[in-house]
């Protein structure tokens, strides 16, 4: 089934510890190009977020962004620096023995010194880490099927226009074949009077030779593979278009083999509707051109 290359989609769910956001986004690309935005937290999810999303989308520029917050209060540890309270302490006594100050040393004189207490959040235990892991997978899951729905109704609307598009490619190709038998036709017509011609002024001119010459340009002129190739082709598209696997790229492909294929026409068929079809082949392979930028 096409799919289109754009697209979004933004989730969210809640757990006990946290509540998670993802939101992604797709556009054009050649290729995938995938950009992960993850709080330091999650930094060791990257690569099997990158798993989940290669395992989705094929081609696109794909940003994807999780965001986490806390639903419970942190967990702190409050210590005492050992070291630095008794070296206050030592120098209070002192102090208060050369009568500089008055009393001892005070929680209250102590919380006024820089890290004499020592306030550390604590880590979340490897259950609620590994819960919450668990969470952003489901919730990356959850929008990736949201962003496939997206591309997957996008994409149904490209693959009508493409079908009408390659409809209106495949009357031209019958358009081709008619002015293609009445050019050969005029042709044939013209090459007799120049033979009659011939004839007329140079009689020794040898029925053989003249032979060889028709024939030469017969070959020429002759575009049935032309119009063979530009048939399979346009079978082809109808195949890809109808697959499961993405075909943004082969599509490219084949409208570069069709554009050739018209050029190759215009320039064998006689006639002068020919110009007329050639120019009308061309803007429809260009519209085709610009809507296959858009599928996956």
């Amino acid at each position: 089934m096409l799919k289109s290359m754009t697209g979004f989609a933004s989730v969210s769910r809640e757990h006990e510890i946290a509540a998670v956001g993802v939101t992604i986004r797709s556009v054009n690309h050649r290729y995938l190009d995938l950009q992960l935005r993850l709080p330091s937290s999650l930094a060791s999810m990257e690569s099997g977020l990158r798993a989940l999303v290669q395992g989705r989308v094929g081609r696109g520029r794909v940003e994807l962004a999780v965001t986490t917050r806390s639903l419970q209060p942190p967990s702190v540890e409050v210590s005492l620096n050992g070291p630095l309270a008794e070296a206050l302490s030592a120098t209070m006594k002192t102090a208060h023995a050369n009568g500089l100050v008055e009393g001892g040393l005070t929680p209250g004189d102590l919380l006024r010194f820089p890290q004499a207490v020592i306030t550390q959040e604590q880590e979340p235990s490897e259950a609620a880490r590994e819960a919450l892991r668990n969470v952003v997978t489901e919730t990356v899951e959850a929008a990736l099927e949201e962003l496939d729905a997206m591309r997957t109704r996008e994409g149904q609307f490209l693959a009508d226009d493409l079908a009408t598009r390659c409809e209106t490619m495949a009357s031209l190709v019958e358009r081709f074949e008619t002015a293609a038998s009445e050019g050969e036709e005029g042709l044939r017509h013209r090459l007799r009077q120049r033979i009659e011609d011939l004839r007329s002024h140079a009689p020794s001119v040898e029925d053989e030779a003249i032979a060889q010459e028709l024939g030469k340009f017969a070959a020429r002129s002759d575009v049935s593979e032309e119009l063979t190739r530009l048939r399979g082709h346009l079978t082809h598209w109808a195949g890809l278009v109808g697959g499961n696997e993405p075909c943004g790229r082969k599509l490219d492909f084949l409208l570069q083999e069709m554009n050739r294929e018209v050029n190759t026409l215009g320039a064998k068929i006689e006639g002068a509707r020919t110009s007329e079809l050639v120019v009308s082949a061309k803007a429809e392979l260009e519209k085709l051109r610009e809507q296959v930028q858009n599928v996956e």
